[in-house]
């Protein structure tokens, strides 16, 4: 038995959750709303303040995808109650961004600003111009959206500069040294 999917998924009331016919979990929050589609293999029902996935067939499929989707439930919980958050950093000279309605503005150091639309669901907010965080109930797109504006200009090992998450650790390079 799956250690991680036999364990099940706790909510409180500010949460509900529905398993509808075609093996979908509806997770509803105070404002937002998350639909996790299930495959055959494995399927859910409400025990009162709990969800419990149950595997309908033994195969090495089924048992891979019972501790995954308990996984996808608990994040969907967690993201519609608390919701999920990236902090990332610019370090660079003249680097900074800046939010106008739906379009993140960067100026990374390129001959342009590099315009980023903000995906429906994601909430950002640039505090400092220098410190990006990006807000949402979905854990898989908020991680998405954080790594796509950190691809833009991803850290460099020489200088440190670039986009990093808050907290990333980069490993410096020594230069080239000069020698005879």
């Amino acid at each position: 038995m799956s250690r991680v999917g036999k364990a099940p998924v706790n909510f409180d009331d500010k949460v509900q959750v529905t398993v509808t016919p075609g093996n979908a979990v509806v997770v509803k929050g105070a404002k937002h709303s998350l639909n996790i589609q299930l495959k055959p293999e494995v399927s859910a029902k409400v025990d009162g303040k709990k969800i419990v996935l149950v595997r309908n067939k033994e195969t090495k499929e089924a048992r891979s995808l019972h501790g995954l989707y308990r996984a996808l439930l608990q994040n969907a919980v967690t993201g519609v109650s608390k919701g999920f958050t990236k902090v990332l950093e610019l370090h660079g000279v003249g680097y900074r961004a800046s939010v106008a309605g739906k379009k993140l503005e960067l100026s990374l150091g390129f001959s342009h600003q590099i315009i980023f639309d903000i995906p429906d669901g994601i909430e950002v907010k640039v505090d400092k111009q220098t410190s990006i965080s990006i807000t949402g109930p979905s854990r898989d797109l908020v991680g998405q959206v954080a790594a796509k504006v950190r691809s833009f200009r991803p850290p460099e090992p020489y200088l440190g500069k670039g986009v990093r998450y808050q907290g990333e650790n980069i490993r410096r390079k020594a230069g080239k040294s000069a020698g005879k």
